[in-house]
């Protein structure tokens, strides 16, 4: 039995207990009012709503407790503002602090060394600014250190190897234009480094990352590495993740470098490598090798079919030569096979697909030859064929009429002969097959897959008569089947194709009578019969189709007159040469700019002696019977006429020609491009009627020049109009139109130049800008805007690839890199076949060496909503400019919005990123007015993430348009990240950072296979 406690005692245990409650009472209190007043610095953000003076601060959702003290704070995209409170420490059990993507300012928080708890420090995606501190290992406890997408500048400290309880370090997408200190090699218990994404000088990756034993994430690229890969990395046994991406990594790949005994993933695309693969690569964990875009020659390793647990296999875009090793078509888990653009030769392995379930298969632009694998789609998941431009044989392998998941078949210029499988016709996935440059032979059958949209059957030898049931091909957008041996009649039923927009039918036999009726060719915008044996009337039901850009119907055996209802057609080319018409020539076509359209014809007559044919005036009074009385008598009458309008026009002008001196301009020509017109043929038609567009400093006009220009668009300038700024821009724009050469930048054709005024002359792009397309409706009229005509997604895709191929050749293609500083809509251009095309270069900047303060512009330039964001603090001007804007484009493209019709103060990046940050799905952001928005739901939303990318408010964190156009080319989904990655992002917590940056890397990922080739 315990005897009673003393009277003395059991006061004192009261007095603790009621002691040590007040003592507890009052730091909850102390804790509640800092964790307000922190709310209050932050501008009291509305998404912190639930902080107030009477709930329990360990029930607010951002907050975690132990003990009933504050342990962790995630304030994770809480819209703070401000710099971090020196009070915040006053938590003083605060382990875990987050304060991911917010907008909080200033230099690295010092204020944190006061933290003595502080386990995990997470202050990425802000604003924060200048170099870290060098007293940076005050934070010795730290196992995380998370400061990436900052603007922090300079040398990463050196202390910052002291901290050697840190296990993730991520440092990526800010300013640091330094080395990278070696210390990091001390961090020997360091899990995960990424230093991605920034602008170090020129640094070689340190061998003393080679003492990191623990390292399973090793994410470093875009950083400007140079030199070799080191040898040490191959002590990094518990690696599990490597990307040195983006990079300028040079020399061969060492053996040792792939003994890593966990390496699940190799990521070293793009970048300037060198040398060989290793022959040997022990890494028999690996489940995803990429290093395309590289330099790197030699053969494939033959030990790479040891990887049995291989997955994904991309080698494109490299140098390789000989043949693909066998083993590698054994290897039972692969999936997806890329080794396009390299000098491989030799046959294909036999065994592709046979051992795995095969989903992409792409050996184009090879020197191939033999036969297909007859086994591609044994597994049943094959999704693309893609073999192209090669020297392949044989026929098409009958498996693939069981691959019901295919989507394109890509085997166009090789030498397959034979019939096309019956089941191939139909497959039901299948969207693009393009057949053309072989020998196939075989007719056309009468039902097709209902989604079959593009089939290019040229050059082959296909014959028989075109099938009534076409009408059946609902789908069909593109049918290009020229040069074959096609006979019989064109079916009415043809006519039917109402999203037919594209046909070639040229080089073939056939006959009759084109169709007297159309009953649904409204989008058909090139229609080319070439070379046939097509006879009887012109129909002017062809008049209907108002669409139609370029008609060709020569070399065949037509006859009568051209429909005069051609007059209302917008023809940019017409071809009707080499048959038996007769008759007048329409008067819309009567000119210099059709002059090659109907030569060959000898009971045509012109007017104007268009291409030394008849005059109609001579040939209709011969045939009339007019005796040579009558025919005196009219061109008497016809002088007299002339003659007093000649001397009425004399007497009008006397006065003035006395009074003012004539004054004679004689033009200069300066040729850019071969030109078969004189500046005869452009002067003479500067007249209003002609003019479609007025700018600030003169007037466009489009004037008829005959083939094989057509038209051209005339940009008249006139002197006394021009300031020093707009002289400079004429003079920019003439220097650099002058000398580049590519497909997707306007042609400037020539420049015409007096003391009063100057001409360019450039090639007339029949469907204007793109902007009109996009907004036209919205602005009410536009000319040129077909009424309800919207673009579709696949020309949406085929207008941003084009964009990007024409900036991608001004940044990385011209010496020295031109930047254009006014990419927008409007100033993308669109051919007849809506191919884009780059225009307006009168604020371009080559990127040439300055003399000391000349680099820098006295003025903002540009447009609104498409300014880089950087333009408010700096004046240097560089790449990434137009990345953003062409961002812009891209958002405009897949949501259908101008860049600046938001409402409040909100421009389209701004709007986007507030969407996306919102969680909101990508779905809703998208442009309604898309046709089967769910058919290409994958690549809108990808292009739609890639414009953000490329809006990023920090320049060195967007790609450069290189990446940019390789991603709209693999344009794929992005939810196909190694598995190590998907790991790492839940463990490690870098999930904002994959997410946010993994958009320029996912397409080497991606399951799919996309027809992006327009």
């Amino acid at each position: 039995m315990t005897p009673p406690s003393p009277p003395h005692l059991l006061l004192l245990f009261v007095f603790i207990f009621l002691t040590s409650g007040a003592n507890s009472q009052h730091f909850f209190t102390t804790e509640r009012t800092t964790l307000l007043n922190l709310k209050q610095a932050w501008g009291n953000p509305p998404s912190l709503a639930n902080w107030n003076s009477t709930s329990s601060t360990c029930t607010w959702p951002e907050v975690q407790c132990r003990n009933g003290s504050v342990t962790v704070l995630k304030l994770k995209t809480k819209e703070l503002t401000g710099s971090v409170p020196p009070f915040i420490c006053d938590l003083g059990n605060l382990e875990n602090l987050i304060l991911h993507d917010n907008f909080l300012t200033g230099e690295f928080p010092r204020v944190f060394y006061n933290c003595s708890k502080l386990i995990k420090l997470d202050i990425s995606q802000n604003l924060f600014t200048g170099r870290l501190p060098d007293d940076i290992d005050w934070l010795s406890q730290l196992e995380a250190l998370e400061l990436g997408a900052n603007n922090f500048t300079g040398d990463i400290p050196p202390e910052i190897g002291n901290l050697s309880a840190l296990i993730s370090l991520h440092l990526y997408q800010n300013l640091f234009n330094g080395t990278i200190p070696p210390e990091i090699g001390k961090l020997s218990n360091l899990e995960i480094l990424g230093l991605a994404y920034n602008e170090f000088a020129d640094p070689e990756i340190p061998s003393e990352f080679g003492r990191l034993n623990k390292l399973k994430v090793l994410w470093m690229p875009a950083i400007n590495l140079v030199g070799k890969i080191p040898k040490s990395l191959s002590n990094l046994i518990n690696l599990e993740l490597l990307d040195l991406s983006l990079n300028k990594l040079e020399g061969e790949i060492l053996p040792e470098l792939f003994l890593f005994r966990k390496l699940d993933s190799v990521f070293l695309y793009n970048n300037n490598l060198s040398g060989k693969i290793p022959a040997v690569v022990q890494s028999l964990n690996l489940s995803q090798i990429d290093i395309s875009m590289n330099k790197l020659n030699g053969s494939i390793p033959d030990d790479f079919g040891k990887l049995q647990k291989l997955e994904v296999l991309n080698l494109y875009s490299n140098q390789f030569s000989g043949q693909i090793p066998e083993r590698i078509s054994q290897i039972t888990a692969l999936r997806i096979f890329r080794v396009f653009r390299n000098n491989l030769t030799g046959e294909l392995p036999p065994e592709f697909g046979l051992h795995s379930k095969l989903e992409a298969f792409e050996v184009s632009e090879n020197k191939f030859t033999g036969k297909l694998p007859e086994n591609l789609c044994a597994g049943g998941a094959l999704t693309g064929v893609i073999a192209f431009s090669n020297n392949l044989t044989g026929e098409l392998p009958r498996s693939l009429e069981r691959c019901d998941r295919i989507i394109t078949i890509q085997i166009y210029d090789n030498n397959f002969t034979g019939e096309i499988p019956s089941g191939i016709w139909t497959l039901s996935s299948i969207s693009s097959l393009r057949l053309s440059g072989n020998s196939f032979s075989g007719e056309l059958p009468s039902k097709v897959a209902r989604n079959l949209s593009r089939l290019e059957i040229s050059n082959n030898k296909f014959s028989g008569r075109i099938p009534p049931e076409i009408s059946s091909w609902v789908n069909l957008n593109v049918f290009i089947a020229s040069i074959n041996m096609f006979s019989g009649e064109i079916p009415p039923e043809f006519t039917a194709l109402s999203e037919l927009t594209v046909l070639y039918l040229d080089g073939n036999s056939l006959s009759g009578e084109l169709p007297s009726q159309i009953m649904s060719w409204n989008s058909l915008t090139i229609l080319n019969l070439a070379r046939n044996n097509l006879s009887g009337q012109i129909p002017a039901s062809f008049a209907s189709l108002q669409d139609l850009l370029d008609l060709d119907l020569s070399e065949n055996q037509l006859s009568g007159q051209i429909p005069p209802q051609f007059t209302s057609l917008k023809l940019t080319a017409l071809n009707l040469s080499s048959n038996k018409l007769t008759g007048r020539i329409p008067s819309s076509f009567d000119n210099m700019a059709y002059q090659n359209s109907f030569i060959n014809n000898p009971s045509l007559c012109s007017t104007s002696r268009v291409s030394n044919l008849h005059n109609c005036f001579t040939k209709a009074s011969h045939s009339n019977g007019f005796s040579p009385k009558i025919i005196s008598m009219i061109i008497i009458l016809s002088t007299i006429v002339l003659l007093a309008a000649v001397m009425s026009t004399l007497f009008m002008f006397r006065d003035y020609i006395k009074t003012k001196p004539k004054r004679i301009y004689t033009w200069k020509l300066t040729s850019f491009q071969k030109m078969d017109f004189t500046e005869a043929n452009i002067l003479s038609c500067m007249t209003e009627a002609n003019v479609i567009g007025t700018g600030g400093a003169g007037k466009v006009y489009r004037i008829g020049v005959g083939q094989p220009h057509g038209y051209v668009a005339v940009k008249r300038i006139w002197n006394n109009k021009l300031d020093q700024n707009q002289e400079n821009e004429f003079t920019s724009e003439v220097r650099i139109l002058g000398s580049i050469r590519h497909s997707n930048i306007v042609k400037l054709l020539c420049c015409l130049s007096n003391e009063n005024s100057k001409l360019l002359v450039y090639e007339y792009m029949v469907h204007q800008s793109l902007d009109k397309w996009l907004h036209g409706k919205k602005r009410k009229v536009e000319p040129g805007l077909v009424p309800g005509f919207v673009l579709d997604w696949p020309r949406r895709l085929q207008i941003a690839i084009g964009a990007a191929q024409g900036l991608c050749y001004m940044h990385h293609d011209c010496s020295p890199p031109i930047v254009h500083r006014d990419v927008k809509s409007s100033n993308i251009l669109l051919d007849s076949e809506f191919r884009a095309k780059i225009a307006d270069f009168g604020l371009a900047k080559i990127l040439e060496k300055q003399k000391p303060g000349e680099g820098d512009m006295g003025y903002i330039v540009g447009s609104l909503g498409y300014f880089a964001p950087e333009y408010a603090y700096t004046s240097s001007i560089n790449e990434r400019i137009d990345v953003y804007s062409f961002g812009v484009v891209l958002l405009e493209l897949v949501t259908g919005k101008e860049a600046n019709d938001e409402d409040g103060d909100l421009n389209l990046a701004e709007w986007a990123w507030k969407h996306y940050g919102e969680g909101d799905s990508v779905v809703g952001a998208l442009d309604r007015e898309i046709k089967d928005p769910d058919t290409y739901m994958e690549e809108m939303s990808m292009v739609f993430k890639l414009g953000l990318i490329c809006t990023s408010t920090l320049p060195s964190s967007r790609p450069s348009m290189k990446d940019v156009l390789e991603i709209l080319k693999r344009c794929n989904p992005l939810d196909q990240l190694p598995e190590v990655m998907k790991q790492g992002r839940q463990e490690f917590d870098v999930a904002p950072l994959l997410e946010r940056e993994s958009y320029l890397t996912s397409y080497h990922e991606s399951e799919n296979i996309l027809n992006t080739d327009a």
